[in-house]
């Protein structure tokens, strides 16, 4: 029997609509936003999702699919399960269009009806195998693992690594590292959290948090944290919210995830529970993965300097093995 509601969000976004495009051309992002359109390709897994919600999921309430407008061609509109959610019929007005990420995710917390307990998803995130609702939430508390990490970027000019230094400046000058240290022991240090444990306690002599370790799959969230943290840092998420592109001044929706895991508000989680893969000219160890369900979730990173249509025909393949009937979601 189901403990809680528990609702699903996903965030997608047709790259190949002339609608669309036409609208993000009228905006012109400057050289500190991103806006490459591999942001924004489609690699046709959309109906591997649905169909790996319906059967390895069955608990979820409902689905709230956010789009822009455009919406795949096969998809079932009049599944009772599915809501229909536009930009325009959550985000307020003053911040849109939009062709940011971090607005459309920022103001989840406004869609209506969605549960208090929800999990974000990006549309690069599957269900692989069976998962129960205590997956994500237990004693109606968020799943979550926690380690810390060391904020090192690739280089000085990645987008992501001002984004995260962002997050953090705000998450320190909210929360005391030692205070968390003390109040919440086994959840700063857990058995579930394996190996991932040697990491934080390396980084332990450091005063404040450098950055907490990000998993890349699935978010457990409440509605009552994105509320609250927008109460506390509205400036900071207005003005996020104001960029129609990606930029390096941005606070993204790991915010909330952060906030929630350092207030104590979650139930620790195995890393072993999802993995996150990126896609490279040999896909072999990834559609492995994919056949053999080796994780409960997976993620799926894109990346912009390979063949394309040969990866996605690929990954379609490893999909169909698994997941080879259509879903309710489906005409």
């Amino acid at each position: 029997m189901r403990n809680l509601d528990i609702d699903f969000v996903i965030t997608w976004v047709d790259g190949n609509d002339s609608k669309w495009q036409k609208e993000k051309d009228k905006y012109i992002p400057d050289k500190t936003s991103d806006s490459k359109n591999s942001r924004y390709r489609d690699w046709e897994l959309l109906k591997y999702w649905f169909r790996g919600v319906e059967k390895f999921a069955p608990w979820v309430r409902k689905i709230h699919f956010i789009t822009y407008g455009h919406l795949p061609e096969w998809l079932n509109i009049d599944n009772k399960k599915l809501d229909i959610v536009k930009h325009e019929d959550y985000i307020p007005k003053k911040y849109l269009p939009t062709f940011n990420s971090h607005p459309i995710e920022n103001n989840m917390h406004l869609i209506k009806d969605l549960s208090e307990n929800f999990v974000y998803f990006n549309d690069d995130m599957f269900l692989i195998r069976k998962v129960e609702d205590t997956d994500f939430f237990k004693n109606n508390l968020p799943r979550d693992s926690f380690a810390e990490n060391a904020l090192v970027g690739e280089n000085n000019k990645s987008i992501f690594s001002h984004i995260l230094l962002n997050n953090m400046s705000l998450i320190n000058q909210n929360f005391s590292k030692r205070k968390f240290l003390k109040e919440h022991f086994t959840k700063y240090f857990n058995l579930r959290y394996g190996m991932k444990n040697f990491r934080t306690l390396l980084l332990l002599p450091w005063n404040n948090f450098s950055l907490i370790y990000d998993t890349h799959i699935p978010v457990s969230l409440k509605k009552e944290t994105l509320k609250k943290v927008w109460n506390k840092e509205y400036d900071a998420f207005d003005t996020t919210c104001s960029h129609k592109f990606r930029s390096i001044n941005d606070f993204s929706q790991y915010t909330f995830r952060y906030w929630q895991i350092l207030e104590g508000n979650f139930y620790p989680r195995s890393f072993k529970f999802g993995k996150v893969y990126s896609v490279k000219d040999n896909n072999e160890t990834l559609c492995n993965a994919i056949e053999k369900q080796k994780y409960k979730v997976i993620c799926i990173n894109d990346n912009p300097n390979l063949d394309f249509e040969k990866a996605k025909k690929e990954l379609q393949l490893s999909f169909e093995k698994i997941l080879p009937e259509k879903s309710s979601f489906e005409k």
